[in-house]
């Protein structure tokens, strides 16, 4: 085979001239590289921080592929997995991000938290020891390094720290909690109740304090304090299960049984499952005489625990009392089989079977009883017992009517990160609900409520949309790898007909698609280009400024995040609105600026321009909802309960737990 060889002949000067030119386009190259990268794992970011992990994956394994030596991707889709739950593959991520920059303190500060997660508590330890050595006055670290300890019970290095700690953060009530449990693991309550009164002096508002001074309290049989720092525990912290049942506890021990049942309640009303807030009702309904609701009780716990034979005797006591004789025997059975020197089940089982005219099954009980108890007197059933409680794992037959407590209240430790997105710091109420956007995909969010609808919308995909339809929604669906790929498909199939189309109108069309299409991919920054563009084709465009004005509030939100001043970027969301409104008004456009309004605490402005979308729209239900946060905001109690009474009204049923909390 030959090669053919072309002979240049070139000057010193033009050579000099070629090779600066070709350093030129390698830099361009290079350049526009390093920009898609860039806005690859910015986009990454943002899917992330919206809380669309398997999304920000695939936009993280893009930059891998493409520069699998940066550090970044790596931590940031370990990051993606440790928020699914796959703490493995997010410590596997952690460490290829080490391997590229063992210099990046968050990373071994993630790592240790994937392996918390996964009980592997002496390689956190290593890796705070690691992160302490770059960041020594990082608190977070600390506070976690000293759970570590705590967790593997080497409380005399915990205490040390913890002394350590003190010396830096005096005031900082975390630390001296922390110094409280380890005083009670040691069984010095006495130490652990003045490190509790030191937290407490210092934060009185947090309720976890005041939870673990009631468990003191309990293990003293300290009954009124045990009910008044569980009082104050459930005031901060609503929704502690645990705290209802122990204050039931407390209660019960000081007769106060109208409180006893309460808390039993709103225990289970809380968490439906709850094992000891069914079995000590059912104890309590059993001692009040409601025999009927308390054998519902025992059947759900029996449900979970089939071979629980505290809840069987119980239950066949009760279906003795309330007829059901045969099923008193089939339990007693049970229970004897277990225990066959439980001569109080023996003498049930007796009774029963003469109430069914069995006397030789009846007699062959009684002979047990006889014979190893002759000079025993056989009491009846004795009432629940006040004074004692006992231990869940504790399997005494004898026991069956005592309360049950857990074998080890431990505190709930949690661990500090300094992760930033809306996982951390969403709030658990009075959240506005979000803006409306357009979308690829049918709203999942509005199934309770009417049905989100905008003519304009419903116009572009009967004259414009073709088989690409578009929707109007206001939670944008979470999308797994299969949809993803679709998506990205959808974008490329979209690209190259844009490529090829000359007709303005039909232009714009096409850029409004994939324009939500990529909102819809969180790729909000692209998204926004495309809607320049049509904006550019088509001034009228009134859905054009209304999505761009969405993912515009969307990137605002994710750069605020990180610490970017966004005052100019909302004027420009503002800007959109207001220029389709005038363009075009409509319900939902108002909505959408009440919501800008909003974020920048103009309650007036917001509650005006809701009002407006409801006079445009009175269904809809997401103006009244938000109407009604904004005049709570400013203090308008009847009006703000009024709007939120209608949104529940409308299917948002989430309000009516808004008006409830705030009446108490």
């Amino acid at each position: 085979m030959m090669t053919r060889v072309i002979k240049t002949t070139t000057t010193g000067r033009g050579l000099k001239k070629l090779l600066l030119v070709a350093l030129m386009i390698l830099s361009s190259m290079t350049g526009k590289a390093q920009f898609n990268t860039d806005r690859l794992l910015m986009v990454g970011q943002s899917a992330l921080y919206y809380e669309d992990y398997v999304l920000s994956i695939q936009y993280f394994n893009q930059v891998i592929s493409a520069k699998p030596y940066l550090y970044e991707p790596w931590f940031y889709r370990g990051l993606a997995k440790f928020y699914l739950d796959d703490y493995q593959g997010a410590e596997n991520d952690c460490a290829e991000a080490l391997d590229r920059n063992p210099f990046v303190v968050s990373v071994y500060e993630l790592r240790g938290l994937c392996r918390i997660r996964q009980d592997n508590f002496a390689g956190a330890v290593k890796d705070y020891d690691k992160a302490l050595k770059y960041d020594p006055e990082n608190r977070n670290l600390w506070h976690n390094r000293v759970l570590c300890h705590i967790q593997q019970k080497e409380y005399d290095v915990a205490l040390a720290q913890i002394d350590t700690m003190l010396t830096r953060w005096s005031k900082n009530a975390k630390v001296y909690a922390m110094q409280a449990e380890v005083y009670m693991l040691q069984k010095d309550t006495t130490k652990a109740v003045v490190a509790l009164d030191k937290s407490i002096a210092i934060d009185p508002y947090d309720g976890s304090l005041w939870s673990q001074k009631a468990i003191i309290s309990m293990a003293r049989h300290q009954w009124k304090e045990s009910d008044e720092y569980l009082s104050k525990a459930i005031h901060l912290m609503p929704k502690r299960v645990d705290c209802y049942v122990n204050r039931a506890i407390a209660r019960f021990n000081l007769n106060n049984l109208r409180g006893t049942m309460a808390d039993y309640d709103t225990a289970l009303d809380l968490d439906p499952n709850n094992f000891l807030a069914h079995y000590n009702r059912g104890l309590l309904r059993a001692q009040v005489g409601d025999d009927n609701q308390a054998i519902l009780d025992f059947d759900f716990v029996l449900n979970l625990e089939p071979n629980n034979l505290m809840a069987l005797f119980n239950r066949a006591l009760l279906l003795e009392n309330t007829g059901n004789i045969r099923g008193a025997i089939r339990d007693y059975t049970k229970i004897i089989a277990e225990f066959p020197n439980f001569w109080f089940g023996l003498q049930h089982r007796a009774d029963c079977y003469r109430k069914l005219g069995m006397s030789k099954q009846a007699e062959l009980d009684e002979f047990r009883i006889f014979k190893a108890q002759m000079n025993k007197r056989l009491g009846i059933q004795p009432r629940l017992s006040k004074k004692q409680m006992r231990k869940r794992s504790d399997l005494d037959i004898e026991k069956y009517n005592q309360l049950a407590v857990e074998d080890v209240q431990e505190v709930e430790h949690e661990y500090q990160s300094d992760y930033r997105g809306r996982v951390q710091n969403r709030k658990a109420s009075l959240d506005y609900l979000p803006m409306f956007v357009l979308a690829m995909q049918k709203d999942v969010e509005r199934m309770n409520a009417t049905t989100a609808f905008d003519q304009r919308v419903d116009d572009f995909n009967r004259n414009e949309g073709g088989t690409r339809q578009l929707y109007v929604t206001r939670q944008l669906r979470t999308l797994d790898e299969a949809a993803t790929n679709r998506y990205f498909a959808l974008i490329d199939s979209v690209a190259d007909t844009i490529d090829k189309c000359h007709d303005a109108k039909q232009k714009a069309a096409l850029l409004l698609i994939r324009a939500v299409a990529y909102s819809d991919t969180q790729n909000n920054e692209a998204a926004i280009d495309d809607l320049t563009a049509v904006v550019q084709l088509d001034s009228t465009q009134t859905l054009a400024y209304w999505q761009r004005a969405v993912c515009q509030a969307r990137l605002n939100a994710f750069n605020a995040s990180q610490g970017t001043d966004i005052s100019m970027k909302t004027a420009n969301v503002l800007s959109d609105l207001s220029e389709a409104i005038e363009n075009n008004p409509s319900a939902i456009l108002y909505y959408n600026r009440g919501n800008v309004y909003v974020q920048r605490k103009d309650y007036l402005h917001a509650i005006e321009d809701y009002s407006k979308a409801i006079e445009m729209d009175s269904h809809l239900a997401e103006a009244y909802y938000n109407r009604g946060i904004a005049r709570l905001a400013l203090k308008q109690q009847a009006q703000a309960v009024a709007d939120l009474s209608k949104a529940g009204e409308l299917g948002l049923y989430a309000a009516y737990s808004i008006i409830k909390q705030n009446r108490k």
